[in-house]
């Protein structure tokens, strides 16, 4: 079956050393959103305020990406679990191929249709007019995105998270050079503002695609080849579906059900607008940790179930869900200790200051819900479990959350208040719920590679 995975070899791989890399990634790209909010924070709160609103269009297409990537990472571990290296490989010239197709209609329709998209918010017409400028290059572009994740989806299945964690950590250095170099005007450059900070990202991005793509055909045991690209495996292509797609719909769900909920914000007015901004920045790094502890976790589940191992993946998630539940909840307490001098990095306005403060001891108890949630569905997800968890979002988000925040933000006037509310009842009803269906072991029926395949090579 070719080379050897040499140091990567699923059995050889810890929790910690998956992990880490992915926790700096995410934090480098964490950073990469709030510096662009610092930033443009230097024009105005205005700028802060749009082009929030347009990333929430962005992060919506971002994700209709990863119903790829997704699929693409769990089939890959399951397949590697299983000693199945050549399989691997052909999944991931699939998905690439596939990603790129995605990202080249989404960035034709973002570009094309900005103005109607924008308008879904009712924004005033100076912040519109902000986030057109903003669309019309990020949006163009995001087809970049879509083989960038893709790229570092497929490294990190493989086990080589540092490499991901590099093209990141290029990436963040690049915008930041280049925002630095737009924004406030350095070594003669012309002061661009907005347009400025979608031009960086582009470009940064556009870098960081073409490193992730030199590291992949360095690192796999066997490279990608020209008729992996052009040859769709229907088999391959429907398990890829089977994942991507359910965890894809889930994510949009939570997309969506997040625009609703910056609708219901923006009827609060703009200090309500740019205050959720400004703390959702915030309560990002609280986040960090369980994201990639989730991500390191699926990894390490799907080569268990891949190689039939399934107490072994039991065991996993109970062993990650406590070492982050503890970290979560000790950043937690430290963001509401500094929860002022926090915000005050953003802005002076002493409202939002406040509101932020208070929403940010309120985290106490929303973000080791999000935790909790995130960490079992990653798990679910990496066995092939990953329809139960979509239909549960949808209840949750849609049923409970978006009514919630409305009747309790604006029926009842707690405003900013209501809607954290909403947020703490939503993710810890899913964590639960999600949590039971670990513990009845469905999820073993549910896996993509099955032992007769392995004895079939």
């Amino acid at each position: 079956m070719g080379k050897s995975l040499s140091s990567n070899e699923p059995h050889k791989l810890t929790l910690r050393a998956i992990t880490w890399p992915i926790f700096i990634e995410l934090f480098l790209q964490t950073i990469m959103g709030s510096t662009d909010t610092i930033m443009l924070a230097h024009i105005s709160d205005e700028a802060v305020a749009a082009v929030g609103v347009a990333n929430q269009l962005v992060f919506f297409a971002i994700l209709i990406f990863a119903f790829t990537s997704t699929g693409t990472a769990v089939l890959i571990s399951q397949y590697l679990g299983a000693g199945m290296r050549l399989e691997a490989k052909e999944t991931a010239g699939i998905s690439i191929t596939i990603n790129l197709l995605i990202g080249l209609v989404v960035s034709a329709l973002m570009f094309l249709y900005q103005g109607p998209l924008l308008d879904l918010f009712k924004l005033e017409e100076h912040l519109s007019s902000i986030g057109h400028s903003y669309l019309s290059i990020v949006g163009a572009t995001l087809f970049l995105q879509a083989l960038l994740g893709t790229v570092s989806s497929i490294l990190r299945a493989y086990g080589f998270t540092r490499d991901a964690m590099f093209v990141s950590l290029i990436m963040n250095i690049i915008h930041l050079i280049g925002n630095a170099l737009v924004i406030y005007g350095l070594f003669g450059m012309p002061v661009f503002g907005v347009e400025g900070v979608a031009i960086s990202t582009a470009v940064s991005r556009a870098i960081a695609l073409g490193i992730a793509l030199y590291l992949m055909y360095k690192r796999l045991p066997i490279k990608v080849e020209l008729q992996d690209y052009t040859h769709f495996d229907a088999s391959k292509v429907k398990k890829i579906l089977r994942i991507g797609v359910p965890a894809a719909s889930e994510q949009l769900c939570y997309n969506t059900s997040q625009m609703a909920i910056t609708a219901i914000t923006a009827l609060m007015g703009a200090a309500a607008l740019t205050t959720r901004v400004y703390t959702w920045n915030i309560m990002t790094f609280i986040l960090l940790f369980g994201l990639a502890m989730g991500q390191g976790t699926q990894i390490l589940i799907g080569y268990r179930v891949g190689a039939g191992d399934f107490d072994g993946a039991y065991r996993q998630l109970l062993k990650s869900l406590k070492y982050s539940f503890i970290i979560t909840i000790l950043i937690a307490v430290f963001v509401a200790v500094f929860r002022i001098p926090l915000m005050t990095i953003f802005t002076d306005n002493k409202e939002i200051i406040h509101m932020g403060g208070q929403l940010l001891l309120l985290c106490l108890i929303l973000e080791p819900g999000r935790t909790f949630n995130l960490l079992v569905v990653n798990a679910l997800r990496a066995t092939g479990d990953a329809t139960f968890s979509v239909k549960m979002g949808v209840l949750s988000m849609w049923v409970i959350g978006v009514p919630v925040a409305y009747v309790l933000g604006i029926h009842y006037g707690l405003g900013l208040y209501g809607v954290w509310i909403a947020f703490i009842v939503d993710e810890w009803l899913r964590g639960i719920v999600m949590y039971f269906r670990w513990r009845s072991r469905v999820w073993e029926k549910k896996v993509l590679v099955v032992k007769e395949e392995v004895a079939s090579l």
